[in-house]
């Protein structure tokens, strides 16, 4: 087969409320057609961090769709639309009283026949799993991460400080805003994973791989995942977005 034959997409996503939040501001969105997949983790008062975080999400799928027209690389069609959905954020928390202040995490992916285009802003995470080896793609935008990055702070220290909800880049939060961009090739098997901080601060890559790896289904291991942060907890609320990566089948040839 062409190597750039694309593969076939399976996707399952769930998000739960935790056990302490008595709303759920995380959202997540996906479109089959362009191969777009979105998770948000709102912030701001009231109602302000599901609003920001649904805007988010529906503002960056139908950017990506709109953008398809132009023709450009799915590298910058990401990019542009993750920027776009910044702006609307940002303008609807300076349009509202109600609003002011609110912003929202992303992590999106897009798929360009065998590989994949991660973006992200804030610490919501990708996770990319092959041959039963699971790795962070995404880089946290946040303060006890860049601790961490900067050998100010080791994994256990971040783990236990009191800062880590505390984000140093947000959809919303300024005009402009910088997203992170990954790519990387997909082969028949891969799977990945798009979620909120509600899981991550309590499963890592190895806890991720082996609940996935165990689970019979996408949506089995999306259950598993939520039910791991919750047996823990879950003090925040929890979304997990599963790809997994398949080979397209292949019609046999009408005998002449």
């Amino acid at each position: 087969m062409d190597k750039e034959t694309a593969l076939k997409l399976q996707v399952a996503a769930l998000t739960d409320i935790g056990c302490k939040r008595t709303n759920n501001e995380d959202s997540f969105g996906y479109d089959l057609e362009s191969e777009l997949f979105v998770v948000c983790d709102g912030m701001g008062g009231n109602a302000a961090g599901e609003t920001a975080s649904a805007a988010a999400v529906r503002e960056l799928v139908e950017h990506f769709s709109r953008d398809e027209v132009l023709a450009l690389p799915r590298e910058e069609r990401l990019y542009r639309s993750i920027v776009s959905a910044n702006r609307q954020v940002y303008r609807m928390a300076q349009e509202s009283e109600e609003l002011r202040g609110m912003g929202t995490t992303l992590v999106s992916a897009c798929v360009d026949a065998r590989r994949m285009i991660v973006g992200n802003v804030g610490d919501s995470r990708a996770y990319f799993l092959r041959r039963g080896v699971c790795v962070q793609i995404t880089n946290d935008h946040s303060f006890v991460a860049e601790q961490v990055r900067s050998g100010s702070m080791n994994p256990e220290e971040a783990g236990a400080s009191p800062l880590q909800s505390l984000i140093t880049r947000a959809i919303g939060a300024a005009e402009t805003v910088e997203p992170d961009i990954f790519t990387g090739n997909l082969e028949p098997g891969d799977i990945l994973l798009l979620t909120s901080d509600g899981l991550t601060r309590y499963a890592d890559a190895h806890a991720i791989a082996a609940l996935i790896l165990a689970s019979g289904s996408l949506d089995e291991a999306c259950r598993a995942l939520i039910d791991e942060a919750k047996r823990h907890g879950a003090v925040d609320n929890v979304t997990c977005l599963l790809v997994q990566f398949l080979e397209a089948e292949v019609s046999a040839a009408a005998p002449d």
